[in-house]
């Protein structure tokens, strides 16, 4: 009998609720994923993390970030997981004392001088070891805690029975990925962006090449080419689909005990370029799936509307990645599959009065009189309706929601919140 299933056999080896962290690509992204359940979030600076396109933070906006999040209890980190050049070294330490000035809790790291670094610049953080270190069996995790580091996020790559294990030799807080994008490399280490369009993928440019589209060929000599001495052979024909790399999403909210039991103490999503409205659903799914599982452990059941609500803001296929086999053919995606995300996100509440049971709703996508709408808030909280009566802020009556981020008012059905979310499904025009 494995590790794994004697612990799982046996009673409850864990008390303690596990982190359940989101990624904030924008301080708009860090409040609605706090506001949705996470107990912290990781964001990324003006450097040294690997999301150079998403909306990173200003020291500004950390401090901003930083005291939203004390006031629901939660915590900020910020990734500077680049693996540095010499020229990156310049200016590290003010950065490092900037994040730790902004009352930022930890950072995320895979180079060792930014390590050593911080330890001597900026020793009220703590020291999270990246996914990048590519971290999978217990005695590198001691090595690293010999180190100093505070906790380790584990390889992508590492499975359930690993994850048990490292947890029964080392006492180090573990961090795993339980939702989001994989890496059609090992934990990241990849080259295609740099071959194909100099973008450092471990310096935060990654183009994510695996995810484009390729046409297939073979070569052979030609001796009627003198020059190139080579022809181009397709292998494939006309109307096949394009080739890509690209593989499924990670989702473990079908195995939230087992997750637990292994003594893991972060949940982690990916995602710090994803939608307002893909964190807000996700952090709301787990953070419901964990709340219920020790609200009552014994009696515990997934319910099927929990992976209902992620399926609305998958954009891929789902599977479990690494945790129980490694994945084969059919976790990847090599043809053109149905959007797996059948919702456009439409708006968020700004408002409500009680007496007339309008809500004020900023517009974020296309909506009209006569479709049917959801409303979800945190906890849960969902309620379907038909759009009735549109008016502006100024009450002119409106045809359609047209304009970006216009304020609306409209008739909701039951009372809503400020921050409660409202979407339509694809296609409903």
């Amino acid at each position: 009998m494995t590790l794994m299933q004697e612990q799982l056999l046996g009673k409850r080896v864990r008390l303690e609720k596990p982190e359940l962290l989101a990624p904030a690509g924008s301080l708009e992204k860090l409040k609605f994923a706090v506001h949705y359940g996470a107990d912290a979030v990781y964001i990324g600076g003006q450097q040294y993390g690997l999301r150079s396109n998403a909306d990173n933070f200003t020291f500004e906006e950390m401090r901003e970030g930083v005291e939203f999040a004390e006031k629901y209890g939660a915590k900020v980190f910020v990734a500077t997981n680049i693996y540095a050049h010499n020229e990156d070294i310049a200016g590290l330490e003010d950065y490092l004392r900037g994040i730790q000035d902004a009352g930022v809790h930890a950072i995320i790291v895979a180079d060792p001088i930014i390590i050593e670094t911080c330890k001597r610049v900026a020793p009220k953080l703590e020291v999270h070891l990246s996914t990048q270190q590519s971290t999978m069996n217990w005695q590198a995790v001691q090595f690293w805690k010999d180190e100093g580091i505070d906790r380790v996020v584990l390889a992508r790559e590492a499975s359930m029975e690993e994850i048990f294990d490292i947890k029964k030799h080392v006492d180090i807080e573990i961090e795993v990925f339980v939702h989001g994008a994989m890496c059609s490399s090992f934990s990241g280490r990849c080259v295609l962006s740099n071959h194909f369009t100099d973008r450092d993928s471990n310096r935060g440019g990654c183009s994510q090449s695996c995810r484009w589209k390729y046409d297939l060929f073979t070569t052979e000599e030609d001796a009627e080419q003198a020059q190139v001495g080579i022809k181009e052979i397709p292998l494939f024909q006309a109307g096949d689909n394009p080739f890509s790399m690209s593989s499924k999403d990670l989702c473990m909210i079908e195995h939230v005990p087992e997750l637990v039991r292994s003594g893991v103490d972060s949940f982690k999503i990916e995602g710090r370029m994803k939608s307002v409205h893909y964190v807000a659903t996700v952090v709301n799914a787990y953070r419901q799936a964990i709340d219920a599982y020790f609200a009552d452990p014994e009696h515990y059941e997934l319910k099927p509307e929990w992976l209902y609500e992620i399926q609305k803001a998958a954009n891929r296929p789902l599977n479990t990645g690494f945790f129980y086999d490694r994945p084969g053919h059919e976790d990847h995606i090599f043809e053109p599959e149905d959007k797996a995300a059948p919702y456009d996100f439409v708006g968020v509440v700004m408002g409500y009065d009680e007496e007339t049971k309008t809500a004020l709703i900023q517009q974020r996508n296309h909506f009209k009189p006569g479709q049917e709408i959801e409303f979800f808030g945190p906890g849960g909280s969902f309620f379907k309706q038909t759009v009735s009566e549109l008016r502006s802020e100024d009450g002119e009556v409106l045809t359609a929601a047209r304009h970006p981020l216009q304020l609306i008012r409209m008739q909701v059905e039951q009372p809503v919140k400020p921050l409660d979310m409202m979407r339509k499904k694809m296609g409903k025009n």
